[in-house]
């Protein structure tokens, strides 16, 4: 029997979008479509803060969001355009945004990315949905066969007992691996802290 892929990433909706961010949905989302261009590449990017910042600090590099949840999509698009025109602003035209499932996105590209960024994924906290977390052994082990030579999967959780648990399936994965005290970064969910810990954690994967 074929073994069924965890599908973790799933096209989610929440709240109503307004007028002016479906506009951005139907209008400015299919034009910033990735290719197989490299650069970087964050996975569920929430909102998209880490993203803009990514695009402002490397202007000469491609940065793909892939986020499958269409709010976040619509607010990480809502705040690279300009509220009058609803064109994107210079400082982020170099976003581009896939608005599912990366896996799906992965299967279809040959780009090659110098850093993947995954921060603050889902927990999954209770033992019994352990099998959805998206950090598990076969999905570090896909995802780091895209990096570029000498790139990184750079991940941030504020889980503690997650980080772990990630840091024991990059062990099986058999990629070398660090857990650096690097300073907090910034996103919305970061600032919720919803496991009420000090600090984040981060664990930096290296490419083979």
């Amino acid at each position: 029997m074929e073994k069924q892929e965890i599908r973790t990433f799933g096209r989610r909706h929440g709240k109503k979008l307004s007028q002016r961010k479906q506009w951005l949905m139907e209008n400015i989302l299919p034009q910033i479509a990735p290719d197989s261009v490299s650069g970087i590449l964050e996975i569920g990017f929430g909102a998209g803060e880490h993203v803009r910042d990514l695009a402002r600090a490397n202007p000469d590099k491609i940065i793909i969001g892939a986020e499958p949840f269409a709010n976040g999509v619509a607010a990480l698009l809502g705040a690279i355009c300009d509220e009058e025109t609803n064109e994107i602003l210079p400082e982020y035209k170099n976003i581009r945004i896939w608005p599912d499932d990366v896996r799906d996105y992965l299967r279809g590209t040959d780009a090659r990315f110098a850093q993947i960024w995954i921060l603050h994924p889902d927990p999954w906290p209770k033992a019994r949905h352990e099998k959805r977390r998206l950090l598990q052994t076969e999905f570090i082990q896909t995802v780091a066969r895209y990096l570029a030579p000498g790139g990184e999967i750079i991940i941030g959780t504020d889980h503690w007992e997650y980080f772990d648990w990630i840091c024991q399936r990059a062990h099986e994965s058999g990629l070398a691996y660090e857990t650096p005290k690097i300073d907090t970064i910034k996103t919305r969910y970061q600032a919720k802290n919803m496991a009420e810990t000090e600090t984040p954690k981060y664990i930096i994967i290296k490419s083979k």
